[in-house]
């Protein structure tokens, strides 16, 4: 079942429908959608290296205004949708330290965090609850998704071939890897 769906995945990668499939999803996910967007561009990259800086490119885009969003949820929305979201992560007891931290260090918060799998939504809406400058914010984020998606397509240009052979001779450990990270993002965001 693992290799139909990546052979499909793979197949989606190469349509002409992928760069939208690919914003759509960096969009979303830098602001409520839980599925990061490596998932599409690794095939996307891995199916036409020649444009893997264009489509690192454009999930970075696509994830800096998906953020934007984010923030815009936090810094106008936070009684409504802010608040079940820290409430979701069980930041309550710690919000107010969380909130200040943000204040003082947003920046480097949004730059190092911003490269890992904690759900970079959390990131973006905090910032906006947190009021960080919005300019401190959308340069933050710039930063973070570029060195995040463009390493992704690097490696993936350069060492193309082994690490799609890796990829489809240990799809299962590849996907068991990628699931306990995304998990792994989840409970470090619990737990601080």
């Amino acid at each position: 079942m693992l290799k139909r769906l990546y052979d499909w995945t793979m197949e989606k990668a190469a349509s002409k429908n992928s760069r939208t499939w690919l914003a759509a999803v960096s969009f979303a996910e830098s602001s409520f959608f839980p599925i990061p967007p490596d998932l599409l561009m690794v095939p996307m990259v891995l199916a036409d290296r020649r444009n893997a800086w264009r489509i690192a490119a454009l999930a970075t885009l696509a994830s800096v205004v998906g953020g934007i969003a984010g923030y815009m949820i936090g810094y106008f929305l936070y009684e409504t949708i802010g608040r079940w979201v820290i409430d979701v992560y069980h930041l309550t007891d710690r919000f107010e330290a969380l909130r200040q931290t943000f204040r003082d260090y947003g920046a480097e918060i949004l730059i190092i965090k911003g490269m890992t799998p904690i759900p970079y939504k959390l990131l973006t809406i905090t910032a906006g609850v947190a009021e960080l400058n919005i300019w401190v914010f959308i340069g933050a984020s710039i930063i973070s998704r570029s060195m995040r998606f463009f390493l992704v397509a690097g490696l993936l240009y350069f060492f193309g071939n082994p690490i799609r052979d890796f990829i489809e001779k240990r799809l299962t450990l590849v996907t068991s890897v990628f699931a306990v990270a995304l998990v792994g993002g989840f409970l470090v965001v619990k737990l601080l």
